[in-house]
């Protein structure tokens, strides 16, 4: 972590350096950044600071992925015993696997030995890992298996004690399998609260549930990772400006896609560890995000819950810290139907003002072949690397890191504004008859989904629980 040098050499005598959440310690400048973040937003103002700073980057890495509950897959993409994936818990490497017992876990991928990682493909099929530097070999369990000229090197070692390590704690949700690297804390269920009542609508709306479908996308930006975070949470304002060329010519519905000032969408917050955006159009079309009747089954969700599917032709949330995910109908050819399809998001930081962008996607389980495939291809024209939508915003958010990472912004403290729903600067008014948990708005033309994830990331980086609590002076 790059300090000043005073930070580097022995302290005064009765200076200490700040000590914040997991004992980790950051110094007095981070410290005020983090404080002056949360002052700021009370008013709607962010400070440009945090999008690109290495000492927040580090302090990011402990205090927030460090301490809460991290998304690492989807139970389908490791269907059978031995098959495995690398991941990622904020820059710690981890191999997401279902064991022979089919018990899935998350193990720290590094043999026990002198440290070497021990899974060099992306994904496959494996009963065991074996360590290239010395020849340690571990079971997909993480137990230790085999160690080269045992009884000559090591006939004293216990092979029990050397396993391979794991994430403190791993839960599934419906699939999807969250990993916390703290000992203690909220259980996931806890940490998701009342945000489960809009997760469910998106994994329960399918015969057969949601499927992974072919491998998650992956690409580098030089933007940081909580541009991603922030715009998923439901920042409808930019839909009309940044992506007005896939509307013009032909690849997108304004309607369903939700462009600013329109009274069908919903955004709703104060929902625990996230926030969600919601485009209802007229319930009686049924369009339930674009996907065939015969492949939707509300009889897991209740009336509320259907009401919102029937009706709900885009959905984007999302879950705190770097878990996001757009649910919609969509077409990567206007001569073509709309076609629905989920997809999973998550933005991995790489450094200060720099991420890599993980895409999945998902569609029911019973679909046929054919329709997996063409949710595939939508999925891959809209939100993908080379997506029509996808190339819009990180062609933006690079500028957003770039400029907080000046020394101008440092010098005056420059801060953005963030205030729109606030009484002081917009007539978005609280939607009273939503029957949906949190706090839904009545416009798109308000920022409190945003203003909840930061609100959430100065929690975090203050060393207090997310997820649990909310205070309703930031919405």
């Amino acid at each position: 972590m790059a300090t000043e040098d005073r930070d580097a050499c022995p302290h005064d005598e009765g200076e200490q350096p700040s000590v914040g959440a997991g004992n980790f310690e950051i110094s007095d400048r981070a410290e005020q950044i983090i404080q002056r973040h949360g002052e700021a937003l009370k008013d709607g103002r962010l400070p440009a600071k945090v999008y690109n700073d290495e000492e927040i980057h580090q302090a990011e890495l402990r205090r927030i992925f460090g301490q809460n509950w991290v998304f690492i897959g989807h139970e389908t993409e490791i269907p059978e015993p031995g098959d495995y994936s690398q991941r990622y818990i904020g820059k710690d490497p981890f191999i997401f696997v279902r064991g022979e017992d089919d018990e899935i876990r998350v193990l720290f991928d590094s043999c026990t030995h002198h440290g070497s990682k021990l899974c060099r493909a992306e994904q496959g099929n494996s009963s065991h890992f074996r360590c290239p530097y010395h020849g340690w070999t571990f079971k997909n369990t993480g137990d230790l298996a085999g160690i080269p000229l045992k009884h000559q090197a090591f006939d004293n070692l216990d092979p029990s004690e050397w396993g391979m390590s794991a994430a403190p704690r791993v839960e599934n949700y419906k699939g999807m399998v969250f990993a916390s690297l703290a000992e203690d804390g909220p259980s996931l269920e806890e940490y998701l609260g009342d945000f489960k009542w809009y997760l469910d609508i998106h994994l329960d709306i399918a015969k057969g549930g949601m499927e992974v479908i072919g491998e998650p996308h992956r690409w580098r930006a030089d933007s940081d990772w909580k541009s991603g975070s922030d715009n998923f949470s439901a920042d409808s304002y930019h839909t009309g400006v940044a992506h007005r060329s896939v509307f013009e010519v032909g690849f997108g519905s304004e309607e369903i896609s939700g462009t600013a000032g329109q009274e069908t969408q919903r955004h709703v917050t104060h929902i625990d560890s996230g926030s969600t955006s919601l485009r209802l159009l007229k319930p009686e079309d049924e369009i339930y995000f674009g996907y065939p009747k015969e492949y939707v089954d509300t009889s897991k969700l209740s009336d509320a819950q259907a009401d919102v599917a029937a009706a709900c032709g885009a959905a984007t949330a999302t879950v705190f810290p770097n878990l996001s995910f757009i649910h919609l109908a969509a077409t990567n050819d206007p001569d073509k139907d709309l076609d629905g399809f989920l997809s999973l998001r998550q933005w991995q930081p790489a450094g200060p003002g720099e991420m890599e962008a993980w895409s999945w996607v998902l569609a029911p389980a019973a679909a046929s072949d054919e329709y997996k495939q063409r949710a595939y291809d939508v999925a891959l024209g809209t939100f993908s690397p080379s997506g029509n939508f996808e190339q819009d915003d990180f062609a933006v958010w690079d500028g957003i890191a770039d400029a907080a990472g000046s020394v101008y912004a440092e010098q005056s403290n420059f801060e953005m504004n963030y205030q729109m729903g606030l009484e002081q600067a917009s007539s978005a008014s609280i939607d009273e008859d939503f029957q949906g948990p949190g706090v839904a708005w009545d416009t798109n033309l308000e920022e409190g989904t945003c203003r909840t994830f930061h609100g959430n990331w100065h929690k975090a980086m203050s060393g207090e629980d997310v997820g649990m609590s909310y205070p309703e002076d930031h919405l």
